[in-house]
């Protein structure tokens, strides 16, 4: 990588140019009180070969597959990646950020986002799905906006087994926009409990996330009819959406809208991003989604193209018609994951689903063997809870030690549930890993 910078000349040029004296000048109209005045605590610069070796070392202080077997999944799973997603994502056509405004130059890149959106239609059970958004977390929170666009109402309802970061940022987006926030209950299966429902009145949306933050299944179909039973919309999270390959997706059991994060599909977990927002709905309430969304047509001598048939930002028609602000729709994101479902098709997406599954359940009975308690009963799909033995923080970092990450504590997030752990399988994980794992636990 190459730096750069403006020198001073430049910036005496540019500064001449527009008529400011100084860099100052050009923030006088900031009040000295929003101003950051004191310096940044950087450290010293260093040169490219340095920075490369800082890198370096700071990578093999992290917990890293193949060297650690990692038991830890909680939004972010490790997936093996085809070698055509690879080869393909290669393809310079694809790696540019050009926004694809002007069909006639851009009928490559609105043709594979395209496909994406079909992908994503499919997968979901929706009738339309959009040109992606930034991540799952900012997907829900657009989600729960669309859905108070679409009623007129700002009272919502979040399962509090939404993922916790999720849940935070849909309060970041909705609470100082005035709307009321209110959260449900796990249940004692591991499920939202749903019975507080039926009390509340003037309901926009009902956010409910499946698989949820601890793997299990939740009742879509329920929680659709209690939506819809108050005029509100369902809208239908997710963070593992190899799930659908196995069980119904969320449009075959009521949702209105679906948002969750794609990155199982094809994109590496690097050490927390970027992710993929997939965004879908039904078709009576496209014109209040967020995002992009291309077209197929026809152009005057009858042959098919690709448009963008639909931006709802800011930039693009009135500001208070906007639905978002959105810049950017993840492009390059969305395009691998269409060539992760094109290379797996609908059957292998089945057979991947159903090896997940099955390797998380062959670690649940064998967790079940040697003693250890799992406190739902809920279906799940690669991950589950699991109650460890006595100070399981001990536990967890003398695992460390012997290179095993096994899942993620959980009495940071939820009160009570200090002995508590989320364990996650995927196809990467063998019956050899999870053989090691349950005679390390049992050796405790």
């Amino acid at each position: 990588m190459r730096y750069l910078p403006h020198t001073e000349d430049d910036i005496a040029r540019m500064l001449e140019v527009i008529g400011a004296s100084s860099l100052e000048e050009l923030f006088e109209t900031i009040p000295r009180d929003c101003r950051f005045e004191a310096d940044l605590k950087l450290p010293a610069p260093v040169t490219e070969w340095e920075l490369n070796d800082m890198m370096a070392a700071l990578s093999q202080s992290m917990a890293v597959a193949p060297e650690y077997k990692i038991f830890l999944g909680a939004g972010s799973y490790h997936h093996f990646i085809p070698a055509t997603v690879s080869y393909l994502l290669g393809r310079s056509e694809f790696s540019t950020s050009y926004t694809p405004y002007q069909p006639e130059m851009s009928q490559g890149t609105l043709q594979a986002v395209f496909e994406y959106q079909t992908y994503v239609s499919r997968l979901l059970g929706m009738d339309v799905a959009n040109a992606s958004l930034y991540d799952g977390a900012s997907a829900l929170a657009e989600a729960l906006l669309m859905a108070a666009r679409v009623t007129g109402r700002k009272k919502v309802v979040l399962s509090g087994l939404v993922h916790p970061s999720y849940r935070l940022v849909a309060r970041t987006y909705l609470e100082p926009a005035g709307f009321e926030i209110i959260e449900l209950a796990c249940g004692v299966d591991g499920r939202t409990d749903f019975t507080g429902l039926e009390s509340i009145e003037e309901l926009g949306a009902v956010a409910v996330q499946s698989p949820n933050f601890f793997g299990s299944i939740e009742d879509l179909g329920l929680a659709a009819g209690l939506a819809h039973d108050r005029g509100a919309l369902l809208v239908a999270s997710f963070t593992e959406p190899l799930a659908f390959g196995l069980y119904k997706n969320p449009g075959e059991l009521g949702a209105d809208i679906c948002c969750g994060e794609g990155q199982s599909f094809g994109i590496p977990q690097s050490y927390g991003g970027p992710g993929l927002g997939m965004f879908a709905c039904v078709k009576r309430y496209v014109r209040s989604m967020p995002g992009r969304l291309v077209g197929k047509t026809e152009d005057r001598d009858g042959k098919t193209g690709f448009v963008l048939t639909l931006a709802t930002r800011e930039q693009h028609i009135r500001r208070e018609k906007a639905t978002s602000n959105i810049c950017t729709n993840s492009g390059l994101c969305a395009v691998t994951s269409a060539m992760y479902m094109a290379s797996l098709g609908g059957s292998s997406l089945r057979e991947l689903a159903r090896l997940n599954y099955d390797k998380s359940e062959y670690l649940k009975s064998e967790l079940k063997k040697i003693g250890l308690r799992l406190p739902f009963t809920a279906a799940t799909f690669n991950e589950f809870v699991v109650e460890l033995p006595s100070d399981p923080q001990r536990l967890y970092h003398r695992l460390l030690d012997r290179k095993v990450v096994a899942g993620l504590p959980l009495g940071s997030f939820y009160p009570g549930f200090d002995n508590r752990c989320l364990l996650c399988t995927t196809e990467t994980i063998t019956k050899n890993d999870m053989d090691e794992l349950v005679g390390l636990l049992a050796g405790n």
